[in-house]
């Protein structure tokens, strides 16, 4: 029986395997006196130089002077091997062709019973000839140049496979390999590690020297206890927590930085020796102390033994208590900073609404209501400004001393909610938002900001953040009805929260119907947190359906495409195509068509222009109507001119017309003469 136990070492053992070979290389060509010998007696370095080694080495190190026989076959390519019989019985189930120039795997007959084969230090591009040893427990590859892993399918023995120092891409076909316990892949070119799931009796796996950037689809190696990875170009590893019995792993010389691109290695227990020497991560002052303080199961660290006293220190908390305290300080700064700007933002505003004079910035802005307190974060309410804030330490009060209180707007991203302060805010709709930020954002907050400047930027809003389905608006001077028209471009709107605070138009009865009406292709579910119903729904349209009926029908065909634009040019074809058809076939028509085109053409009539807009109007139709004014004055004194014109020619007309009678008369008067003056004048223009 061959040992089931195997031990890593990190370089060459000193106990090495004594051989001597006696081989004959004898072709079918050649004559019994052009045989060929090669005597090789030498040291033949063990199989743990790699890493790895096999007990079973150990059974045969007295092993000396095989007589192997390597004839022709009839393909000249694969020479057969022979052993005499007493090579046979003496070692039976071992067979080492180490340093014999082979290109190819010899055809090896009569050998079915061979547990372990030994092909190191050759030439061989390609493993075959190998399929019929089914018995064998250990086949040694390595230093060849095998390009990629086949011909093992039928060897569902195999135990030890060393493949090291070769020139493999890929870890492929090792399907029915599934009682491997040691997998050699070291000093090759694998960039990924794949299709080793299956391998659940693996208990070593080198893949030392290859190109491999990250470590995962480790899952299924249950019996994994060693894995050696150093020099590769390894920058995080994953899926290491999955293997329950892994307790040595080797990282040294890679291209880790950070202890977040290992964080799984905090959760395996069964982890207790590790390498990170060659690291990035080696040489930060935190890195023994961090290693230590995630993974306390560790027993090595570096191949240096971790003692009593370095575990004490980095369980030593007082370094981290600190850096937390500073975090937390920090957080302080940033909140109260915030809370200074939306005063700030809510003065100024007040100062535009003249609400209040021209204070002083040190006094105060009373507000008795929490709901209409900027100032309250996180539950709490805070003072205005730093000359109020005894509640807070001398520290960061001191500290407040040199925050600036003259921010006029403020952007906030709070999880899904994007909040934003005074109208400079508007302006960070410009930015480049990541595509996560942005999907993420979900509700849009405006305060203290004129809904006419908001509108000019819903554009911008509904490309920006496209899952915005919640808008909140507090302080912005939403006064009438027809301001709500503007939502309409918006691409979709699930709930509207109007604040009643600075928005006198929530005191109009029936503002929430004329919403539901006019925005009625969005399907509002909730408006300032109370559910829509279909009642609602139905008061809405009786209320406000007449209204936009004459909105539409008041306008002229050619006046009402060019209100709506390329956008509802279609939608309204189709409605004029509607017309004059059944009903029912309408009706059952206008649910499709109310699916695909979203709002109705006679709602879209509804329309809200801003003062800016609608003074820039104001402006274009003064600079037309002058423009029309001179061209029209043109016009009428051009007219005027030919009219004079023309009556002067009626006056003269008369004389004019005798005059030619009377020459026309006296030049034909002499008939060939004036024949010849004809013909001459005609002569001349040839």
């Amino acid at each position: 029986m061959i040992p089931g136990k195997y031990r890593s070492v990190s370089g060459r053992a000193a106990n090495n395997v004594n051989c001597g070979l006696h081989l004959v290389i004898q072709t079918s060509s050649l004559p019994e006196k052009s045989k060929v010998e090669f005597k090789l007696n030498k040291e033949t370095p063990s199989f743990s130089g790699r890493l790895l080694q096999h007990d079973l080495e150990r059974n045969y190190s007295s092993r000396q002077g095989d007589h192997i026989h390597l004839a022709s076959s009839s393909m000249p390519s694969f020479p057969i091997l022979q052993r005499s019989s007493e090579e046979k019985i003496l070692y039976s189930d071992r067979l080492t062709l180490e340093r014999q120039k082979l290109t190819v795997c010899p055809i090896i007959d009569g050998e079915e019973h061979l547990r372990l084969l030994n092909f190191q230090h050759n030439f061989i591009t390609r493993i075959q000839n190998i399929s019929n040893l089914q018995r064998l427990i250990f086949l040694d590859l390595y230093d060849n140049q095998i390009e990629e892993i086949s011909g093992l399918s039928t060897l569902r023995s195999l135990r030890v496979l060393l493949l090291g120092k070769n020139r493999i891409k890929q870890i492929s076909n090792l399907e029915n390999l599934k009682s491997l316990d040691v997998l050699d892949l070291h000093g090759n070119q694998i960039t990924k590690i794949e299709n080793v799931s299956h391998l659940c009796d693996l208990r070593v796996l080198n893949l030392a020297r290859n190109l491999l950037s990250h470590v995962d689809n480790l899952n299924g190696l249950d019996s994994l206890t060693e894995l050696n990875l150093r020099h590769n170009q390894i920058t995080f590893v994953r899926d290491v927590d999955n293997l329950p019995c892994l307790q040595r792993l080797f990282l040294s010389f890679n291209n880790i930085s950070t202890f977040e691109s290992v964080c799984c290695l905090a959760d395996s227990s069964s982890l207790s020796d590790i390498t990170f020497d060659g690291n990035p991560i080696a040489q930060e002052s935190w890195y023994k102390h961090t290693i230590l303080q995630n993974m306390m199961q560790l027993r090595q660290l570096d191949m240096k033994r971790v003692t009593e006293e370095e575990r004490r220190m980095a369980s030593v908390v007082a370094k981290k208590e600190e850096e937390k305290k500073r975090e937390s300080h920090k957080q302080s700064l940033l909140k109260e900073k915030k809370r200074l700007t939306i005063n700030n933002v809510a003065r100024k505003w007040d100062l535009q609404q003249h609400r209040i004079p021209n204070i002083a910035p040190n006094q105060d802005r009373k507000v008795s209501d929490s709901s209409q307190d900027p100032s309250q974060l996180h539950g709490s309410t805070v003072s205005a400004f730093p000359e109020e804030t005894g509640s807070l330490d001398s520290g960061l009060t001191n500290a407040l001393q040199g925050l600036s209180v003259t921010d006029t707007h403020l952007v906030e991203v709070d999880g899904d909610t994007l909040s934003l302060y005074g109208s400079g805010a508007l302006e960070s709709l410009d930015r480049n938002w990541s595509v996560q930020t942005a999907g993420m954002v979900t509700t849009v907050s405006f305060t203290f900001i004129e809904f006419d400047e908001i509108v000019q930027v819903l554009p911008k809003l509904k490309i920006k953040f496209p899952n915005s389905l919640h808008l909140k608006f507090k302080e912005t001077n939403l006064v009438m009805l027809q301001q709500f028209n503007a939502l309409a471009q918006l691409r979709r709107v699930d709930q509207l929260t109007i604040d009643p605070q600075g928005n006198p138009v929530v005191n109009f009865t029936l503002w929430k119907y004329y919403v539901l009406f006019r925005l009625s292709h969005f399907s509002m579910q909730k408006i300032n947190g109370t559910e829509v119903t279909q009642n609602d729904m139905i008061m809405a349209e009786r209320l406000f359906g007449i209204l936009a009926h004459v909105a539409s029908s008041e306008l002229p065909q050619y006046r009402m495409i060019s209100i709506l634009g390329d956008a509802r040019k279609k939608q309204f074809r189709y409605l004029l195509e509607t017309k004059g058809k059944k009903p029912g076939l309408v009706n059952e028509e206008n649910n499709d068509s109310k699916r695909l085109v979203g709002e109705n053409t006679n709602r879209a009539m509804l329309n809200y222009t801003t003062r800016d807009v609608y003074n820039e109007r104001l402006e274009e139709i003064k600079e037309k109507k002058k423009f029309c004014k001179m061209y029209m004055e043109d016009l009428v004194k051009e007219a005027t001119e030919i009219n004079m014109k023309n009556e002067a020619l009626q006056k003269l007309w008369p004389q004019m017309f005798i005059e030619l009678v009377r020459d026309a008369v006296i030049e034909i008067r002499n008939k060939n003469s004036y024949m010849k003056l004809c013909l001459q004048q005609i002569t001349d223009q040839k």
